[in-house]
């Protein structure tokens, strides 16, 4: 167990050495200011929207409304318009007012600081929970979305069938110091190098430690 242990903090350093060449994945970017509130609202539009989308999508509705008392002042087809072209911008507007009054209403106007309260608020998930304690609160959590789940079953660093799976047995072999940064480092190594379909296995810096597991076609 300790020289997979090390294995995996040694692929782990050669894709943060890899991944310094391509852009901070958008909720990262955006947690820049340690604000539990503002990285919740960017998980919520990020989910099946591009990063460059999200960001600058963020950025109109935060020059707008970068408190809950704020959104909540925000009528429904304002934060729609100023939100748009996210995926579901519809649903999302809805859903980051619903989060906005319940974090009035229940927790006091504070972002839960804990899993459990996190996930009572509609809309939030294990994985937004997750980034939310690890990038706002610098709480020591693993965020497990399609490109974490995806490479740490293709390096054979696990073998799970879903990212509750990934997220409990990552748990168990990545030391607590590297959780919170492990999202940021395998997203961007994701949406770049380790693709879901043909990865540029040529380019990539962890070619020698990794097994393929899963992989029919590579470039």
């Amino acid at each position: 167990m300790i020289e997979s242990v090390r294995k995996i903090l040694k692929t782990i350093r050669l894709i943060a050495k890899q991944a310094e060449a391509f852009k901070t994945p958008s909720v990262t970017a955006i947690s820049s200011s340690r604000n539990p509130y503002l990285i919740l609202i960017s998980c919520i539009l990020s989910l099946r929207t591009k990063d460059d989308t999200t960001i600058k999508a963020s950025k109109r509705l935060f020059e707008a409304a970068d408190t809950y008392r704020k959104m909540l002042r925000l009528p429904l087809k304002r934060i729609e318009r100023l939100i748009y072209p996210v995926g579901f911008y519809h649903t999302k507007a809805r859903v980051i007012r619903e989060a906005s009054r319940k974090i009035m209403r229940d927790f006091s106007g504070r972002v839960p600081d804990n899993l459990e309260e996190l996930l009572e608020i509609k809309g939030v998930g294990r994985k937004t929970a997750n980034l939310v304690l690890g990038l706002g609160y610098n709480i020591e959590a693993i965020c497990v979305d399609t490109h974490v789940h995806r490479i740490s079953n293709r390096l054979n660093w696990v073998k799970t069938k879903d990212p509750a799976g990934t997220e409990g047995a990552l748990k168990t072999i990545i030391p607590k110091n590297s959780w919170i940064r492990l999202n940021t480092l395998l997203v961007a190594f994701g949406q770049n190098i380790c693709l879901s379909v043909s990865p540029l296995c040529s380019r990539c810096l962890v070619y020698n430690y990794c097994p393929r597991r899963g992989v029919k076609r590579h470039r």
